[in-house]
């Protein structure tokens, strides 16, 4: 896989497979039924948390729903 091109799908597959803390599975619980773009810092700290748990990054597009 070369990348989530849906924050939505990165969102689900992080909840998943991760053990995460409260405010972090709030936060992608959020993702999931958002439908518009996301902002630059939750963008990030998807990012993070994709990394932290050894997944692949989002796509260029991915932060437009």
């Amino acid at each position: 896989m070369t990348g989530f091109t849906r924050y939505q799908h990165a969102a689900r597959e992080l909840i998943s497979i991760a053990k995460l803390k409260p405010k972090e599975g709030q936060f992608l619980g959020g993702l999931l039924f958002s439908e518009g773009p996301i902002s630059d810092r939750q963008r990030n700290w998807l990012a993070i948390l994709l990394d932290r748990h050894g997944l692949p990054p989002l796509t260029q597009e991915a932060h437009l729903g």
